[in-house]
């Protein structure tokens, strides 16, 4: 069928009409607007930006500065503010960004007057209909007084959020295509935001977004509540042009350089560097997996199959300022995001990839849930979650878990390496003295235990301690190891989940 008939009977089909998706605007227009563009062909947006602006360089778009007292509804001193990004340098591809005010969408038009161009000279007129890099939006968070920021939506299909106390860090995404498969990643954007203006004593705050790609076309909500733990509900459905090889919900993109499992750099005077510290997941059984991140020689790609999975998240456990040591970055501040999925998502797995990085300045951790199986082509693919943005993860998980992680060689014994655990949690350091707990360790092919792990308490950092120590088979397969705490037969904590390459 050709492309335009198609279109044709796709609007003629539906219940909804142009004249009421023109008045009115909710999620259901917004289904109907990305069902309409994944119809046609792609086609790389119209550009509006002059080239003046394409050519500035980092410096000359960093002294760009929106102004505050500018900000989209301070003079109606509603609970939520918007500020906007100025579009140059990298960001090529400007947005349009729409205030909804009782359902009707009303185009926020680009004026210079927003920012100030510090040392920059406007080198001619910039169309009011060129849109903006991105926005941001503040709220009063840590004070009743002072609107912070809370969350950024900027660059392809990427956002961040932060709660009470947090220093911004990881980053989550709309959708992840192909990553790490053969023929390079796809990066989809949202093109287009509708933003609710929100009501005096509003809560919430709820933005809608248009994502588009060679792929497939996107309608996504999502409602921000600010607190402690700032919780992002989003909603989405997806129409594929094609369907994609790996397709990826609820992804999650982060920086690990180096910890306390990999051993201190010999170049940087701080013990760690990371946004987060390890990937913990919640399985459809009730299971929970604590895996350490590392930065890896190459890539490193592990999936974790499963059949409608209870969360996932990438956490920064380690919140102590001395194992960090920057005053700058405050890696300690660093929030951590968990994934609660809405209803049941079948069968698939969580993904992690792992990327080789020479420094903090890339995001070398990705994970999602990557689907089993898509719908055919045309059939949307609908998917809900919770997104927490937290630094205390609570009962995440409800019982004992992974402190630590440590490794090192062996006295004498260059092939063999050993591993120390360490558990932490309430139900752990309640134990009365005396109590015999047993690390339970499995190692798999490529490696053997060399002897029977040791468990033992330990008192100086109130931590239960579990070590041993493993040899490789001189394959040079990369082993997959295992290890837990527990009392007869009740299991007492997450499972350590460690892949380790000789």
């Amino acid at each position: 069928m050709k492309p335009i008939l198609r279109l044709v009977l796709l609007l003629l089909g539906t219940g909804l009409t142009l004249m009421a998706a023109d008045r009115t605007f909710d999620f259901d227009v917004l289904q109907f607007r990305a069902k309409a563009l994944a119809a046609a062909p792609y086609a790389e947006p119209k550009q509006h930006m002059p080239d003046w602006l394409m050519k500035l360089d980092y410096d000359q778009h960093r002294d760009i500065r929106f102004d505050p007292a500018r900000a989209w509804w301070r003079t109606e001193k509603l609970p939520f503010q918007l500020q906007f990004f100025h579009p140059g340098w990298l960001f090529k591809r400007p947005v349009q960004i729409h205030e909804l005010v009782r359902k009707e969408e009303k185009l926020i038009d680009f004026s210079p007057r927003f920012f100030d161009y510090g040392r920059n000279k406007l080198s001619g007129r910039i169309p009011a209909s060129m849109g903006f890099a991105g926005f941001r939006i503040h709220a009063p968070l840590n004070n009743p007084d002072y609107f912070d920021e809370l969350a950024v939506f900027l660059g392809a299909s990427y956002f961040r959020v932060l709660g009470v106390g947090m220093h911004y860090g990881l980053s989550a995404r709309g959708l992840a295509i192909n990553t790490a498969e053969a023929g390079g990643e796809e990066f989809p954007v949202f093109d287009e935001f509708w933003i609710e203006r929100p009501q005096p004593g509003a809560k919430s705050i709820t933005v809608f977004a248009l994502l588009n790609s060679p792929s497939l076309a996107g309608a996504y909500r999502f409602v921000i509540t600010p607190g402690v733990e700032t919780v992002v509900q989003v909603k989405a459905t997806l129409y594929c042009r094609k369907n994609p090889a790996m397709l990826g919900i609820a992804p999650l993109t982060s920086m690990y350089a180096h910890g306390e499992n990999t051993g201190w750099s010999r170049s940087d005077f701080r013990p760690e560097v990371h946004d987060s510290d390890g990937l913990l997941l919640q399985t459809g059984a009730g299971e929970w997996l604590w895996r350490p991140l590392i930065n890896p020689a190459q890539v490193r790609v592990v999936s974790f199959t499963d059949s409608n999975p209870r969360g996932f998240g990438l956490l920064q456990r380690d919140r102590k300022f001395d194992h960090y040591d920057d005053l700058e970055a405050n890696y300690h501040l660093r929030p951590s995001a968990w994934v609660e999925p809405v209803g049941e998502w079948g069968r698939g797995a969580v993904r992690l990839v792992e990327l080789p990085s020479p420094d903090e300045t890339n995001d070398n951790i990705v994970t999602c849930w990557v689907p089993a199986q898509l719908p055919p082509e045309g059939e949307p693919v609908n998917f809900e979650y919770r997104l927490h943005w937290m630094m205390d993860p609570g009962e995440r998980p409800p019982g004992g878990y992974v402190d630590s992680t440590r490794q090192g060689s062996v006295l004498n014994q260059p092939e063999q390496r050993r591993f120390v655990i360490e558990f932490k949690g309430p139900k752990l350091d309640q134990a009365p003295d005396g109590t015999r707990f047993e690390g339970v360790v499995t190692v798999g092919e490529g490696a053997r235990l060399v002897s029977e792990a040791v468990t033992q308490k330990n008192n100086f950092a109130g931590t239960w301690r579990v070590a041993f120590v493993v040899q490789p088979d001189g394959t040079g397969r990369p082993v997959e190891m295992r290890c837990f705490l527990r009392q007869k037969q009740h299991v007492l904590t997450e499972t350590w989940s460690y892949l380790w390459n000789p």
